[in-house]
């Protein structure tokens, strides 16, 4: 498989992988990719960093009333407003 391939088959797989969601051998495999590509490696550090700010910021937040609701209703995810 070319490394083109395999890069896209890691990046369809790195929520998973992040999640912790993919199986033992899958894992190893994806890690062993990891050490060998340096793009992906950056791309996951990269995406590791964007959640934990976001994670750290979101406690930070809080808007005014009325747009949360607004805003959930808007992108129709009304099931997780609180």
């Amino acid at each position: 498989m070319s490394e083109h391939n395999l890069c896209q088959e890691f990046l369809s797989q790195v929520s998973d992988y992040l999640d912790n969601l993919v199986d033992p051998i899958t894992c190893e495999e994806l890690e062993r990719h990891l050490v060998d590509c340096t793009n992906c490696r950056i791309f996951v550090d990269t995406l590791k960093k964007t959640v934990y700010l976001y994670q750290q910021r979101e406690a930070d937040i809080e808007l005014p009333g009325g747009v949360r609701e607004r805003l959930f209703k808007v992108l129709s995810l009304d099931d997780l407003v609180r």
